[in-house]
């Protein structure tokens, strides 16, 4: 079995675990090809376990079947496998300890530089309105924007990058890239496919769980050239990703916070610990190696693209009394901006329309 076959049936098949998987994939040209004790040393030195290679064994000696079926799965969950091995795999991931064996990629990764943001789920109007317009300023530049589809600071990047005219934005998923997680991103997933990727490392119908999230950051850690963290709390799945960047010698950027809001721990403390203080796009651009720097446009030279400003009397007939709904999934159900969902909000707020709710969140009044 040839090797791009070999690691796709090795991925399809429930019972191995993922650290047997990354470790074969290192040496999969050695032991594919090697007899059974041949196989046998290979998976010693890698420390792969006596059963966990047998099982990988049994799997090489059945032929093709399991890697027919992935892909069939794939094609049917709208996306396909790329393996180790093959010419699409991005180059930055080879840099990983243990890269994963197989990716599920929905539309394509672009071969430009990238920049990552990330940030809190709970991020408040000043956040999401940072997190767009690092999101669409650095697109404009020409660097694809990675971030992992959370609501958010994930999300308000996505759709800034989106915003920008050529912008191209990179999405990570910890579940299967078929599932709808979270709920009511489906508008956003099918525009960033259309620019740029969707991608995971989890087969078709993978749940959210709660370890795909930390496997999950060290994709996004690896296919950037730098972190850039907008609000996170001290406990935050944001500054492992930090922390993994950190680890591939990525360079790790912070928006400063408010010392008394929790969502400023997280930047505030990599802040104190040596990453970049970060107040403008400007500052990512100028904290790029110059071989990036050379690939970008020049500041002004790709347009944002022009949105209608949002309807705030549109809004408020979408909303449903008793319901409380959050910039994120109101940008995404009207197509609008985040910045031109904000602005209706605050109008109709400020018209006592609104009730604002901790999160930030919006009720209409009664």
């Amino acid at each position: 079995m040839d090797t791009d076959r070999l690691l796709i049936a090795l991925s399809a098949d429930p019972r191995m675990d993922r650290q047997t998987l990354c470790l074969l994939a290192r040496e999969v040209e050695a032991w594919s090809r090697a007899t059974t004790s041949e196989a046998g040393e290979v998976a010693r030195s890698l420390g792969v376990p006596a059963a966990a290679l047998r099982r990988a064994l049994r799997v090489r000696d059945a032929g093709s079947p399991g890697a027919f079926s992935a892909r069939r799965a794939a094609r049917a969950a709208g996306c396909r496998l790329v393996s180790l091995g093959h010419p699409d795999y991005p180059m930055a991931l080879r840099d990983l300890s243990l890269p994963p064996p197989v990716l599920y990629l929905r539309g394509r990764l672009p071969a430009r530089p990238a920049v990552a943001i990330v940030g809190s789920r709970q991020a408040d109007a000043y956040g999401l309105e940072v997190a767009a317009l690092f999101g669409r300023e650095l697109a404009a530049r020409g660097l694809t924007v990675v971030s992992g589809l959370a609501r958010g600071v994930d999300t308000a990047a996505h759709r800034g990058a989106l915003e920008a005219e050529g912008g191209t934005t990179a999405a990570v998923l910890g579940t299967g890239i078929d599932v709808d997680y979270p709920r009511g991103h489906g508008s956003l997933r099918r525009r960033i496919s259309a620019s740029g990727a969707l991608v995971t490392e989890f087969p078709p119908g993978s749940p959210p769980q709660a370890w795909h999230f930390p496997v999950r950051n060290r994709l996004i850690a690896g296919l950037a050239s730098g972190v850039l963290v907008v609000q996170a709390a001290v406990r935050s799945g944001s500054l492992v990703t930090a922390r993994l960047a950190l680890e591939l010698g990525r360079d790790v950027w912070a928006v400063p916070a408010p010392i008394f809001d929790r969502r400023a721990v997280g930047p505030n403390t990599l802040i104190r610990d040596g990453a970049l203080a970060v107040q403008t796009p400007r500052d990512v651009i100028e904290a790029l190696p110059d071989a990036i720097r050379r690939q970008l446009r020049p500041a002004g030279a790709s347009p944002v693209k022009t949105a209608p400003p949002g309807d705030p009397g549109k809004l408020l007939a979408h909303l449903q009394a008793g319901r409380s709904y959050r910039v994120e999934a109101l940008a995404g159900a009207l197509a609008w901006s985040t910045e031109h969902t904000l602005a209706a909000l605050l109008e109709l707020e400020v018209s006592d329309h609104l009730t604002r709710l901790p999160g930030p969140a919006w009720r209409r009044r009664l």
